[in-house]
């Protein structure tokens, strides 16, 4: 996939849909503004699945200022903790499918190199090797009785797949992955296995390994992007999605038997999941719908599709199943709130809400629902945002602005709570996330549009969301900055050294300055990827390198005239620390205000609460003073303070 270095959900850009932003007015709301401590105190917790008897839910949560792993009853009450780390986060992945030990995996402050762990009634267990080991959770047996998951322990390069049993934990190595490919699922006999190898960002190809006999099927016959999804039921055919011929991925299966290929379904958005049930009695799928996650579940036997009930007028945009297929765990959220978990009977229709993630001091109304648009890039091409409005934005009290860049290359901008950009929000800044050209979920010439032509094109659809912003009767059109994390902050670095008078400051959270160095330095266990990526940004080591060095904003600096901000994490593998230190260095000499916090326990996004609390607080300050003004430091006579606690 293009997002090779996307960055972490909490600074995922999500949003609701609707057609057009709020209509101009010159009424001022009243809005309580909230401390980032207050923002922060949001919790983030995600289901990991029932217990093998359904009485009870494993959650992973931060409530603790770090992830950690809980249970709560089924129907509610109050989290148990199981694991109480004060250092390293721990992400739960599921009970056992018949017992109730516990598997989950941990990595060093944010390294990336996972471990996975066992936890029963004698304590914790490592079950993957301790040093520079990088092992990946790929699914349960059918049976129960054993797991899969990736491991490079036998080369830093190659993520081979193993099998373990869950009596033994003895490991069995299953596919030496010389052709680095990327495992996509095992049938329930443990005959077949789907691989998937990329070609570029853009197209991987499908292959049908035979585990009995060694042999295997490349399943597309031309150039396209194929993923695998999931075997049938009977174990008699698989469905993989394609764009073979097609701006959008769509549904295909493949039967074994014969060869034999047919299409299921197609829409105007990409699928870009599918499975089945543990027993085969539903079918998931989800759709990509303008940046919005569409979830659609069908009875197999009658074909009718499963309604779930409307929760607190928010969308249902996920769904995990108990093992016998009657409970669900559902995830319910919006742009205006954060997502909660609520477990479901299907037969009764009875649903518990067993997670309450919004801050109580933090008063929904005073959040904001996003809203989509489009408006028309340098060329003509329209290009698809997602735009917050503060609430105490008017005509006569006019916003300052930022240009929000997502993750990637390729990423998108999407439907969901982010806490960082409702605080920005709250405390009076417009946003526009900018989902750019080579962006995904618009279509397949779309997505391409931004190879190796990264730092102009892309830019130049970034300065046309910020005249968009410019023309809005609400917003100031002179205070409108530029910021985003990963990908975002190469954008961020780019836009102040190719277009140095467009936008007045840039925020940059751990991003790309020097394409050459980042794509030399690559974790080894990208190895599978690394090709694909060379053909999206240009390989360094060949006459790449000339176009390359000319996209890096480190060997540019001297073009810098207005504020930065740089973030990192020392532990980042992907965006190196000594991007961020170099960059600040190039731009101090040019005398221009810069700040830069790091973090010596994150990677490649922040995770901690007090990271978080200091990182974020510390990019309103920023803002407050080189991009509103220290004399419109407070935005608005609609708005009022909050005191922590009150």
């Amino acid at each position: 996939m293009k997002n090779f270095s996307l960055i972490c959900s909490v600074l995922l850009l999500l949003v609701s849909c609707k057609d057009k932003p709020n209509e101009q007015t010159k009424e001022v709301a009243e809005v309580k503004t909230y401390s980032i401590e207050q923002f922060m105190g949001n919790e983030n917790a995600s289901a990991n699945g029932f217990s093998p008897d359904k009485s009870k839910v494993l959650v992973t949560s931060n409530r603790s200022g770090i992830y950690n792993m809980y249970n709560v009853s089924a129907e509610g009450g109050e989290f148990m903790p199981i694991t109480q780390s004060d250092s390293a986060s721990v992400y739960g992945i599921s009970y056992f499918p018949d017992d109730d030990r516990i598997l989950f995996r941990m990595d060093g402050d944010g390294d990336e190199i996972f471990k996975i762990f066992v936890k029963d009634s004698n304590g914790i267990k490592r079950l993957t090797p301790e040093k520079n080991v990088r092992a990946l959770f790929q699914g349960w047996a059918k049976d129960g009785n054993s797991f899969f998951y990736n491991s490079n322990e036998r080369s830093p390069q190659t993520m081979d797949v193993y099998e373990m049993d869950i009596e033994t934990f003895k490991p069995k190595l299953i596919l030496k992955n010389e052709d680095n490919m990327d495992f996509g699922g095992i049938s329930a006999d443990k005959n077949y296995m789907l691989l998937s190898k990329s070609i570029n960002t853009n197209d991987s190809d499908l292959y049908l390994l035979n585990l009995k006999t060694n042999k295997k099927i490349k399943i597309n016959e031309s150039l396209s992007n194929n993923s695998p999804q999931d075997f049938s039921p009977d174990g008699e055919s698989f469905y993989y999605t394609t764009d073979d011929n097609s701006e959008f991925s769509y549904l295909m299966k493949y039967n074994i038997g014969n060869g034999t290929k047919e299409k299921v379904l197609e829409k105007d958005w990409d699928i870009n999941a599918f499975y089945f049930t543990h027993n085969g009695k539903y079918q998931v799928l989800f759709s990509n719908e303008d940046a919005k996650t569409k979830m659609y579940v069908t009875e197999v036997a009658t074909g009718k599709e499963l309604n779930f009930p409307e929760i607190d007028g928010q969308a249902i945009n996920a769904a995990s199943f108990s093992k016998d297929e009657t409970m669900a765990l559902l995830t319910v959220g919006s742009s205006q709130l954060p997502t909660n978990t609520y477990s479901y009977n299907i037969a009764s229709g009875k649903y518990n809400k067993l997670t309450d993630v919004l801050n109580e001091e933090i008063n929904p109304d005073d959040l904001v629902e996003a809203t989509v648009v489009r408006f028309k890039s340098f060329d003509g091409l329209e290009i698809p945002a997602i735009y917050y409005q503060p609430k105490q934005a008017n005509v006569d009290n006019k916003a300052p602005a930022l240009v929000w860049v997502h993750g990637g290359p390729g990423g998108q901008s999407r439907q969901g709570f982010s806490s960082l950009i409702q605080y920005l929000v709250n405390h009076g800044y417009a946003i526009l996330a900018v989902n750019n050209r080579g962006s995904s979920g618009y279509g397949k010439s779309f997505y391409q549009m931004d190879d190796q032509n990264h730092g102009d094109k892309d830019l130049k659809d970034c300065i046309a969301g910020k005249d968009w912003l410019a023309s809005q009767d609400n917003i100031d059109k002179d205070k409108i900055g530029i910021i985003g994390g990963s990908y975002g902050g190469y954008m961020t670095m780019a836009a102040l050294t190719y277009a140095p008078e467009e936008f007045e400051v840039g925020v940059n959270i751990f991003g790309v300055t020097n394409w050459i160095r980042t794509l030399n330095s690559i974790p080894p266990w990208w190895e599978s990827f690394k090709d694909a990526l060379y053909t999206e940004m240009g390989n360094p080591n060949t006459a790449d390198s000339v176009r390359l060095k000319e996209i890096s904003p480190l060997f540019h600096t001297e073009n810098v005239t207005k504020p930065l901000m740089v973030l990192q994490g020392a532990q980042d593998p992907r965006v190196l620390k000594i991007e961020s230190d170099e960059i600040v260095e190039g731009v101090k000499k040019n005398g221009v205000p810069v700040e830069y916090v790091v973090f010596e326990d994150e990677g490649h996004g922040f995770v901690k609460k007090e990271n978080e609390i200091e990182a974020y607080g510390k990019i309103l300050k920023f803002l407050d003073q080189y991009l509103k003004g220290e004399e419109q430091t407070k935005m608005d006579s609609g708005s009022k303070e909050s005191i922590k606690g009150k």
